[in-house]
């Protein structure tokens, strides 16, 4: 039996490991354990990409493997948590609540429903519809074609947590409005099977005039993420998209 050709597979598994228990906890309303069960999810997928090209074993196997491992890490976690979020907010706005905490005691109860708050799982569906999208394109292997789930992801998992943790009472007022959540959820929607070409983080070459808009994006990102912290991750999914805008602008206009 040869070991080496699983071990990519292996590391897929342990992603949908992390998705798996990470779906767990979004629906209990524990949105910074899945947050980090998330995190170590999206770094297994990038590890097992990284060991099948390493060891040479690329193959059909791995390549479904790694969709349906980011199904549930990217998109049924997302989903759930768009969608628990909805409910903790419409709660935190009809009854008053003052703290995050207060709001999340009042836990899951199909009681207070109202119906826009299922809409958040139009991320799941949307999510789905990408990954399969991306597995017969063959115009993203060294971009993407539209936005990739871990970027839609890591921005539905932030504002759950910048709720948490921001003391600011307009932050708070703002991400817990329910139209901004539907926007936010219908925009990240239409991004994902969008046509628009976004930059990959693979390097052929560090040469820093070929790269400027892939360095000027990392250091931007670093410098967002040291001074805001959560409040960060959105603003950087967003300049990702926009960057990647100006970039195409400057690729047509040269051509």
């Amino acid at each position: 039996m040869n070991i080496k050709k699983h071990i990519p597979n292996i590391i897929t598994l342990g992603n949908l490991f992390c998705g798996t228990v990470a779906t767990i906890f979004a629906v209990k309303g524990d949105f910074y354990a899945t947050a980090i069960l998330v995190v170590a999810g999206i770094a297994l997928d990038f590890l097992d990409g990284f060991a099948a090209r390493l060891l040479q074993v690329q193959g059909e196997l791995g390549k479904q493997l790694d969709s349906l491992a980011d199904m549930v890490t990217s998109g049924v976690v997302p989903g759930i948590v768009m969608m628990q979020f909805m409910i903790h907010s419409n709660t935190y706005n009809e009854l008053g609540v003052s703290t995050w905490e207060a709001a999340l005691d009042l836990g899951f109860s199909l009681d207070n429903w109202i119906s826009y708050e299922l809409f958040g799982i139009v991320l799941t569906l949307f999510a789905c519809y990408r990954l399969a999208k991306f597995n017969i394109d063959d115009r993203q292997s060294d971009s993407f074609i539209g936005l990739p789930t871990p970027a839609m992801n890591l921005f539905v998992l932030s504002l759950p947590l910048i709720a948490q943790y921001s003391t600011n009472p307009i932050i708070q007022d703002v991400i817990h409005n329910k139209y901004l959540l539907i926007a936010i959820t219908i925009i990240l929607s239409f991004l994902m099977i969008s046509e628009l070409p976004l930059f990959s983080l693979k390097f052929k070459t560090y040469a820093f005039k070929k790269n400027i808009i892939k360095y000027l994006f990392l250091i931007s990102s670093l410098v967002l993420l040291i001074l805001l912290q959560f409040v960060a991750l959105p603003l950087i999914i967003t300049l990702y998209v926009v960057l990647s805008v100006i970039n195409n602008l400057n690729v047509k206009k040269e051509a």
